[in-house]
């Protein structure tokens, strides 16, 4: 078992399981409404796209952080939490801690989109900016804690946060059996940390599972290929996948990945603005372009799209002028 901290001066011994994501699945349930499946066509072939941008928040980030706070303690919640975020997940811990009645403080770069910090603050939480790049935001945070106290709900290194992620796959399963004729083959999804595809594979058991991420962030890619953790190069490339730039992921989201990924993929700008101008045009939906890198794989070809394949849309929190100039070309 493997070390993972949660409040200021306390650790716990756990592992994400697929029991928890079941668990996490049936919380969700009570609270929100599946986000749609929508069948589209790539080269004459059916794909189902999950789209989690539809969520109340914007995101799948929902799922990890109601599950992640129904699971403290009357007194973990009276001391708050504490988040770190470049915004879909600052969302879901903010939407959780107001329908909660928890003090959320939330960790976020300063350089995040507008309409992520904005909608932060709306729901209530209190922000605390820092230098991306420059600064190392688990540092700031574990500042935070030792200032203020509480829980810390990480963006994707938390067993809690793994299965809450991993309810969309439980979705997904349930929704392909009814019209797809069956559970998902394999699930392209965008990729960060890991925790939304760490969460798919323990949901999702018998589909291949395909993180996907942008060109110079592959951090994940590349530790799947090497078979041991690797880091973001320190020259990475600017991106406009602001969700997606984590730096490493973590031991508790690579054991998952390393037993049930085989490879990862990658994709550039130009090919994430392709799959937003698709998904506008062809599903009716906005996506951030983080939320559009499975949906990017798909369509340049990259991942395969036989059998029973979904793709997720993970978000759909964008600056208008910024989703505008992608759209637009």
């Amino acid at each position: 078992m493997r070390r993972f901290a949660t409040m200021a001066g306390e650790m716990t011994m756990r592992e994400p399981t697929r029991e928890g994501v079941q668990t996490a699945a049936a919380k969700v349930a009570e609270i929100l409404p599946p986000t749609p499946l929508l069948p589209f066509e790539v080269d004459g072939i059916t794909l189902w796209a999950k789209a989690e941008c539809l969520q109340p928040i914007g995101a799948f980030k929902i799922r990890g952080a109601w599950h992640r706070l129904t699971e403290l303690s009357e007194a973990e919640r009276a001391r708050g939490v504490v988040g770190l975020s470049s915004g879909n997940h600052a969302q879901g811990v903010a939407w959780a801690a107001r329908k909660l009645r928890i003090r959320a403080t939330i960790v976020m770069p300063r350089d995040a989109p507008r309409v992520k910090l904005e909608r932060t603050r709306a729901l209530g939480a209190e922000i605390v900016l820092y230098e991306r790049p420059g600064e190392d935001r688990d540092e700031v945070a574990q500042r935070v804690l030792e200032e203020r106290g509480g829980t810390l709900v990480h963006a994707y290194a938390d067993p809690w946060i793994i299965e809450g992620q991993g309810s969309t796959g439980i979705e997904i399963s349930a929704q392909m059996e009814r019209w797809a004729g069956g559970r998902p083959t394999r699930i392209v999804t965008p990729c960060g940390g890991g925790g939304l595809t760490a969460g798919l594979a323990l949901a999702c058991s018998e589909a291949e599972i395909v993180p996907v991420e942008p060109e110079g962030w592959d951090d994940v890619c590349r530790s799947l290929e090497s078979g041991t953790i690797q880091s973001v190069a320190p020259d990475a490339p600017p991106t406009a996948c602001d969700a997606l730039q984590t730096l490493a992921t973590r031991p508790v989201n690579f054991a998952v990945l390393k037993r049930r990924c085989r490879y990862g993929l990658r994709v550039s700008e130009a090919e994430v603005a392709a799959a937003q101008r698709f998904a506008f045009e062809h599903l009716r939906l906005v996506l951030e372009p983080g939320g559009a890198a499975g949906l990017a794989a798909v369509l340049a070809g990259k991942a395969r799209a036989e059998g029973r394949t979904a793709v997720v849309l993970s978000g759909g929190n964008v600056d208008p002028a910024r989703f505008a100039a992608a759209v637009l070309g």
